[in-house]
């Protein structure tokens, strides 16, 4: 690495995908602060001219990838064992607690950096979620080594015995490809040493058409200037998406379109083709 990589402006976005949570009835009273839902407020008209015009909007792609998302843990859960969860930039997420709740069983980690983390493990503490099987701990995915780094989160706090499901969501489109590339190459290795692992992403589309292009290099603009990060856009399709990640490491990587959830998940369809894949990389 040649230079440090700044992640530290994406909490400001968090305030606004934490009040989209809370809105639409997914997160808890309280763990999205004022600030959030005023934003929200204030990007209503917005967001309501964008469906009208494009057919989609933001608050569309953010409930289709976390209700996908959600799915797709669950039936790791059920169907394939896994035990034990680590959410990368948590942020305001509500799924540590949802899922803790449902499954009682499992061993959760929620991180973020560390002002995030400690604002995070605050709340739990707070409301009584806090405990041994569901703790905070701040990351830096970017840190070559050190408490912070990925390789020592996830040897601390995980048994190297039992497969690791990985989960960052509003994440990977704050980089460069090339940035974003070295954590999933060191992430592959991570969890190519636990059999079973898998790791659960999205990616948003390069958009074709010149409506929605423009009005996506708008938002990326703005994103970019609120978060201090190089947003992008990586991929023109979801398959491209697939193939970069097994060409990083992972393997039997797949890319989901919503289009595959409509009418089996309460989640807001798109007028054409969704902008936003999840990608499932399995080990």
């Amino acid at each position: 690495m040649t230079r440090p990589i700044d992640s530290t402006g994406i909490s400001f976005t968090a305030l606004y995908t934490g009040a989209v949570w809370q809105h639409n009835g997914l997160s808890e009273d309280g763990l999205t602060p004022p600030a959030g839902h005023a934003l929200y407020n204030l990007m209503t008209p917005f967001e309501g001219l964008s469906r009208l015009v494009t057919g989609g909007n933001i608050r569309t792609f953010l409930l289709q990838r976390h209700l996908i998302i959600d799915q797709l843990i669950h039936e790791a859960i059920e169907q394939r064992g896994i035990s034990q969860i680590l959410e990368i930039a948590c942020g305001l997420s509500p799924r540590g607690i949802r899922l803790r709740q449902r499954f009682p069983h499992l061993q959760m980690l929620e991180t973020d950096l560390p002002a995030m983390a400690t604002r995070k493990a605050a709340y739990l503490a707070t409301h009584g979620y806090l405990g041994d099987h569901h703790q905070v701990r701040p990351i830096d995915i970017f840190a070559d080594g050190g408490p912070l780094a990925l390789e020592r989160v996830i040897e601390d706090q995980f048994d190297a015995g039992r497969p690791l499901l990985v989960v960052t969501e509003g994440l990977t489109s704050y980089f460069s490809l090339d940035d974003i590339s070295q954590f999933w190459r060191r992430l592959a290795r991570c969890l190519e040493a636990r059999p079973g692992s898998a790791y659960l992403t999205e990616t948003y589309l390069k958009p074709e058409g010149k409506i929605l292009g423009r009005g996506l290099d708008v938002l990326r603009g703005a994103l970019g200037q609120m978060t201090r990060a190089q947003v992008s856009f990586h991929f023109r399709d979801g398959e491209s998406g697939a193939r970069h990640l097994a060409g990083l490491g992972f393997d039997d990587v797949r890319a989901i379109d919503p289009e595959d959830f409509y009418g089996r998940l309460p989640i807001p369809e798109s007028r054409g083709t969704p902008l936003v894949r999840i990608l499932d990389a399995r080990s």
